[in-house]
């Protein structure tokens, strides 16, 4: 019964993220085309604060929120919970406050000597409005993972992304006509209303679920003064990890427009990169890892069960999986993003430029995936420190690479530090991985083999899909018929090749009873 929990909280995350991500998209395309490159480089750069100043509100709380309910293993009451839950919100909250106050008071000389462009003001003292309810949804997302009640939490993101949606249309328009800046603060003004609708949504139904825990006491009673000890202890490494890396992301966000400006000589041509690039290729590029990003959240609890009971077996078996099924799926994705970087650019964006950014960053998609994943695995045992690390370290050789590389060999530069660094955190993350589990990596079974698949299933479809266009075929038709075939071809030779068996189709088949 278990393993169907799992798996069916793994698709709802999963189905709810891949229509967030389709609309978001989308979304961004309508935006893309309402205030132009050179406006979402700007919206970039305002987002690389609010990235950082939602960093400060939520502070890493929901990581462990999770791990405190689900180390209980099941013996949480009404009363620990409200502990938890009231201690967690409140050292949330506060921090939210403040962070409000910072930027509110702050956003001049932030987009002044920070950002470099003024239009940024409003943008910033709007975003800052909903850093409060973003800590209290934090908190509460974290609570619902931990209870395997995953839906409350999609059906909130979904809400979020309505009301953001629906607000941007309605407003847009008027905004966009004042400038490149006012069309910056309707976004914001879009996205601090739909964390304000989705805290709601989120408290409300936390009302109604705490009312199925039991009532009953237990020995937690004489813990009570360490629940708030116990929460800095997994929240502060996290919270340091993310502080520190944030700014240093943000820094580095900040750095790059600049050092392009220096390279073309041209600040709105520096945004217009810079805005295709974060603001247009990454989504692209991140939005197949929608599955991976699920098990990811899910298996937090899991594990950090799991190794609370001290079931190494179980924590290992999680970790095989989760490097398995990662590399398994991204090598393909990869695959058929490299193959069709050219028409994705055009098809989604009308760009050959954005298709050319596709083109260079999809072979390293496995990477970003792999680093994503572990990460989440990493904190699930409690190696948040390690991850910090090799992040700090990360970051500081990005931005002295910016600085050094960028200015002389402007947005091809940054791409290739882009590639470095993705292939040294994974790397670093996943040798810590590996030596805390002592799990073996399958460098045949999960690698060798499958680009060799892939290679060869891309093969055969490109020569499909060229064949199709001059068949007078449909682009967009093409590329869909081409890559089924690939996906085909490509689990038939896994198979074939052993990296798959029955086993793997009888896992994912819900159980039906506990045993």
């Amino acid at each position: 019964m278990k393993k169907f929990t799992f798996l069916k909280n793994a698709f709802i995350l999963t189905a709810t993220s891949l229509l967030l991500r389709t609309v978001g998209i989308f979304f961004r395309v309508y935006l893309s085309n309402k205030i132009g490159a050179e406006g979402m480089g700007l919206y970039q750069l305002v987002f690389s604060i609010y990235i950082l100043a939602s960093t400060f509100a939520t502070s890493g709380i929901s990581t462990a929120v999770t791990r405190l309910v689900a180390e209980q293993a099941g013996q949480c009451t009404r009363k620990s919970v409200r502990r938890i839950l009231r201690r967690a919100i409140s050292v949330s909250l506060a921090i939210g406050m403040a962070s409000t106050l910072i930027i509110i008071l702050g956003a001049e000389p932030i987009a002044r000597y920070g950002l470099g462009d003024l239009r940024a003001v409003p943008a910033l003292q709007i975003l800052s409005l909903g850093l409060p309810f973003m800590g209290i949804s934090s908190c509460l997302r974290g609570y619902f993972i931990a209870r395997r009640k995953i839906s409350r939490s999609t059906n909130a993101q979904l809400l979020e992304q309505f009301i953001r949606i629906a607000v941007i249309i309605l407003i847009i328009d008027r905004f966009s006509s004042m400038g490149i800046g006012a069309a910056c603060a309707a976004v914001m003004i879009a996205d601090t209303l739909a964390e304000t609708g989705a805290c709601l949504h989120l408290a409300i139904g936390y009302l109604r679920d705490r009312r199925r825990l039991p009532t009953f006491t237990s020995g937690s009673a004489s813990k009570r003064p360490r629940i708030l000890r116990k929460l800095l202890c997994i929240a502060v490494p996290i919270t340091a990890g993310r502080y520190l890396n944030t700014a240093l992301r943000t820094v580095e966000n900040l750095l790059v427009p600049n050092c392009l400006t220096k390279f073309s000589g041209s600040r709105g041509r520096a945004l217009s990169e810079f805005g295709m690039l974060k603001g247009m290729a990454m989504p692209i590029l991140f939005f197949p890892s929608t599955v991976l990003s699920a098990f990811s959240t899910l298996l937090i609890p899991e594990i950090s069960e799991a190794a609370v009971l001290h079931k190494k077996g179980k924590v290992n078996q999680a970790v095989i999986q989760s490097l398995r099924i990662t590399l398994l799926m991204s090598i393909p994705i990869s695959g058929l993003f490299t193959m069709f970087s050219g028409q994705l650019g055009m098809l989604i964006y009308q760009s050959n430029e954005v298709g050319f950014l596709i083109g260079v960053l999809a072979p390293i998609m496995p990477f970003m995936y792999l680093e994503s994943v572990v990460d989440g695995l990493l904190k699930g045992l409690d190696q948040q420190v390690s991850s910090l690390k090799y992040s700090v370290l990360d970051s500081v050789i990005r931005i002295a690479a910016i600085v050094l590389i960028v200015p002389i060999q402007g947005i091809k530069g940054f791409l290739f530090i882009m590639i470095l660094s993705n292939i040294l955190t994974a790397s670093l993350n996943i040798h810590r991985l590996l030596t805390v589990t002592q799990v073996n990596m399958q460098w045949a079974q999960w690698i060798l083999k499958p680009l060799l698949a892939i290679t060869t299933s891309c093969v055969g479809a490109f020569m499909l899909y060229r064949i199709l266009c001059n068949a007078g075929l449909l682009d967009m038709v093409a590329i869909c018929l081409a890559s089924v075939v690939v996906i085909l071809v490509y689990t038939l030779l896994l198979f074939l090749f052993g990296c798959l068996n029955k086993r793997d189709i009888k896992w994912v088949r819900p159980v039906r009873r506990s045993t």
